[in-house]
């Protein structure tokens, strides 16, 4: 059985992730941004099995740092990580907002505290190989443009959110190759399309899927050995934005994602 850190784990995806794993035998490091959230969740999951809560807002990237340390501490055991916390679109019509760090918000939680994240755990999850890294993406990809990476001009949330999720996916790929024979993997998968979610709803989109559909390719990369540096719709293997696998947009996003984590 394996110990496995969830981000986002107190509603939609994350929420029933937490629950079929717990079930399953494994220990479950819940992840939530409120805290009386995180603790009624640890408080259910516990009733399944063994279960631990973290709380961390991912638009704060020093507690984003904080949050990797103290997993490292408090669970040196540590052999999955799943980064599911995500902000959707938004409200359509919505204007451009920041986190805290003062970068657009959607690529700050969905791109930059993902990179954060792992790469605080990193440590941990080599010294548990085989380990595995799951990131949940979307089919919904726009390329950066690298002259405005957060999207100054032009704003609409549904591009940020789009263009977030091509930069996860290009990490992705980048960092599967980093950890070749390092015995962590690293996938990237579009769970379900338009999932019975708050952030689907929130776009005003009528729901096509529950998140027990999604679920299937989360828990499938986070239990079983399905290789690294894929893209996968639901538990199919699938394909990316080409550009995606670009070597030079690649090079070119991962400057500019060091620049941003400097700034």
């Amino acid at each position: 059985m394996s110990t496995i850190l969830i981000t986002g784990a107190t509603s939609g995806l994350g929420r029933y992730v937490a629950f079929e794993l717990v079930r399953s035998g494994h220990v479950v490091l819940a992840h939530g941004r409120d805290r009386d959230r995180t603790e009624r969740l640890v408080a259910e999951l516990r009733t399944e099995g063994e279960a631990e809560g973290f709380v961390a807002d991912l638009a704060r990237l020093a507690e984003v740092r904080g949050l990797g340390a103290r997993v490292a501490e408090a669970r040196p055991g540590l052999d999955v990580l799943i980064n599911n916390a995500g902000v959707g679109g938004g409200t359509p019509g919505s204007g451009r907002e920041l986190s805290a760090d003062g970068h657009e918000l959607r690529l700050a939680v969905n791109h930059l505290a993902p990179v954060v994240l792992t790469r605080s755990l990193l440590p941990v999850l080599r010294s548990n190989a085989p380990a595995r890294i799951v990131n949940v993406g979307s089919a919904g990809q726009e390329p950066l443009d690298f002259s405005d990476p957060e999207l100054t001009r032009g704003y609409s949330g549904m591009s940020a959110y789009c263009r977030s999720k091509f930069a996860l996916a290009a990490h992705t790929f980048t960092l599967a190759e980093e950890l070749a024979d390092s015995g962590v993997s690293v996938n990237v998968l579009h769970p379900a399309t338009f999932m019975d979610t708050a952030m689907v709803r929130e776009s005003g989109i009528a729901p096509w899927n529950s998140v027990a559909d999604g679920a299937a390719g989360v828990l499938a990369l986070a239990t079983e050995e399905l290789g690294s540096g894929g893209y996968f719709d639901g538990t199919r293997r699938a394909r990316a934005h080409e550009e995606a696998y670009d070597p030079e947009v690649r090079k070119r996003l991962a400057t500019v994602t060091e620049q941003l984590l400097t700034v």
